[in-house]
């Protein structure tokens, strides 16, 4: 080897012939001591460190061994020449009992399988200015890894935000239900929270007029449950049939990847139901200031049961304590004109000055045996449950005071699904609550793989035992011999049965809408409720929206027609703005 000082030893814990090790402008061959294991484990191989070479050894040679001994400079473990400083014990971190992390992290550059790299500035080539080698594995398992840095985005709510912190009982609804997580004031449940826009992609701004994201995982001694829902109480349809036919609509153009709005009035021209939401999101609650002054709701309806069985419809309320703030079209686009990300820096400075975001959660609860009552279907999602009708009720508050690791791995990775739930809550037959079952789930296994359950942000935090084994991606260390179930040499059992709603089923098969539509009634009652300048900003949002040169008169004159059933005196400025004349 070329130039002595500053000698270091790396340990060689490779087989023979599996050494070969290019360390730049050293020379370096193979040494064959298989037949001697206890002169391996006394072996280091050594090599100048990076600066220790002298002017005379710029040339670089590779050899191959002729014979089973070779030139390579091999230094016993008393060697003075060897330096701690690069070693380690083989056995620093177990991967199947700890997950791989910075913890772990060794004094000096390595490649992903562990082994130490002395440079990581410089390709290896031929002479200084020669063609790169293909035999530069470090370099190729570099650009690879970056080539594969990105995963699909989510469908919807590509951007995101998370943070952490806790969820405590503040009021005692034991008598709704049985879930451990809400057994008593005072319990507090760790938590990590994901805010979203809704339609737009990964790097887009945060002050488009979109719905919100609020989902929220409980890690709970009972496993995990997942509220996942939006900042606004209802959606555009009532049927996971429509949803992907209505996120297409939403989305860019896919021939120009514009979003453009003759393509969402034309689409919900024929969803009358949809006129609710768009009575949140062309108000002014539309562009939330930021994610701390957001509401947000579970917007489907679940079950709660108690101990007994009993069961009750339940809707999920997040109230900001700070209050709910909007942005006005102005402020937005000057906001989000200077900072696409603002939304997200407003989250993660204010918990690390210790300001934490707090909500208090709400629910409120009918029972099914008087649904009927109501001229509204309870498991329709476009309708909210009037709280003078059906009050809300404190349960308890959200406290976001810890700021994710890695924005990766604690929010990219994150998975939420709505069909994760615990005993004492569950689905209720709201048919969007159904299909969403099943598409989020499915979405995850997609995007991050069948063990996505198995990431840390999303695996939970209580012992958990089941035969799903295997497949892309798997790291759940087992080393048990029975994977099947029941098994007289495993103990594992059935855990206690809790309660879930009684089946209630009398009809036959068919593809229907529900009964109670009522469209018009809530749309209305809202727009009422603003006060002059509010319906104002409301109405020219609309004859915006429906001034697009695509959008036809026909069109034009549907959602005329819709609102004017809502609001006669709405339907009647709308037309006004667009010159057409209304008619039902």
């Amino acid at each position: 080897m070329a130039g002595e000082p500053n000698k270091a030893a790396i340990p060689c814990f490779f087989p023979s012939f599996a050494c070969k090790q290019l360390m730049g402008e050293d020379t370096l061959e193979w040494h064959n001591d298989e037949d001697n294991d206890e002169r391996r484990e006394r072996s280091y191989i050594t090599h100048a460190l990076p600066g220790s070479l002298s002017p005379s050894s710029s040339s670089s040679s590779v050899s191959k061994p002729s014979s089973s001994t070779s030139s390579i400079t091999l230094a016993s473990s008393a060697d003075p020449r060897r330096l701690s400083v690069v070693s380690r014990p083989p056995t620093a971190m177990d991967p199947y009992k700890y997950r791989p992390s910075s913890a772990h992290d060794s004094s000096f550059w390595t490649t992903n399988s562990g082994a130490p790299v002395w440079n990581n500035n410089a390709s290896l080539t031929v002479g200084t200015r020669g063609p790169v080698l293909l035999e530069d594995y470090h370099l190729l398992e570099k650009i690879a890894n970056f080539d594969r840095e990105r995963i699909p985005e989510r469908v919807v709510h590509a951007r995101g935000a998370s943070a952490k912190g806790f969820f405590e009982v503040t009021h005692d609804i034991s008598q709704l239900t049985c879930a451990d997580f809400l057994r008593a004031p005072g319990v507090q449940t760790p938590v990590i929270v994901r805010f979203s826009t809704v339609i737009h992609e990964r790097g887009s701004p945060e002050t488009l007029r979109d719905p919100r994201g609020f989902a929220v995982k409980f890690y709970t001694r009972e496993g995990n449950f997942d509220l996942v829902g939006n900042n606004f109480p209802v959606f555009f349809v009532r049927d996971g049939m429509k949803f992907p036919d209505m996120v297409h609509a939403l989305k860019p153009n896919p021939k120009s990847h514009i979003q453009e709005n003759w393509r969402i009035v034309d689409f919900f021209s024929h969803h009358p139901e949809s006129l609710h939401m768009f009575s949140f999101l062309f108000d002014d609650v539309g562009v939330p200031q930021d994610y701390r002054h957001m509401e947000g709701f579970g917007v489907n309806t679940y079950t709660l049961l108690n101990e007994s069985g009993k069961a009750h419809y339940v809707k999920f309320h997040w109230k900001p304590t700070c209050g709910v703030k909007s942005l006005l079209e102005e402020e937005a686009i000057r906001v989000g004109g200077s900072n696409h990300s603002h939304a997200t820096k407003d989250l993660y400075d204010s918990i690390a000055a210790g300001n934490y975001p707090e909500w208090q959660l709400y629910i409120q609860v009918i029972d099914p045996d008087h649904e009927d009552k109501f001229d509204f279907d309870p498991l329709d999602v476009t309708k909210i449950w009037p709280e003078d009708i059906v009050p809300l009720q404190p349960v308890g508050r959200l406290v976001l005071n810890k700021n994710i690791d890695n924005f990766f791995a604690e929010n990219e990775q994150l998975a939420f699904c709505p069909a994760i739930v615990v005993p004492g809550v569950y689905y209720s037959d709201d048919k969007l609550l159904q299909s969403r079952i099943f598409s989020y789930a499915d979405t995850q296994r997609h995007r991050l793989g069948p063990n996505y359950l198995q990431l840390p942000v999303n695996a939970p935090k209580c012992t958990h035992h089941n035969n799903h084994h295997e497949g892309l991606m798997n790291f759940m260390h087992r080393d048990e011999e029975v994977n099947y179930f029941p098994s007289r040499f495993d103990s594992v059992r059935h855990a206690e049965k809790f309660p879930i709603p009684p089946p209630v089923l009398n009809g036959k098969r068919d593809r229907c809408m529900i009964e109670k539509e009522n469209n018009f009634k809530q749309p209305g009652e809202r727009y009422r409720s603003w006060a002059p300048d509010r319906q104002e900003r409301f109405i020219g949002r609309w004859v915006e929206a429906l001034s697009d040169p695509r959008v036809t008169q026909e069109i034009r004159s549907i959602w005329i027609s819709y609102w004017t059933q809502a609001d006669k005196s709405l339907g009647q400025k709308i037309a006004s703005c667009l010159n057409v004349r209304p008619s039902m």
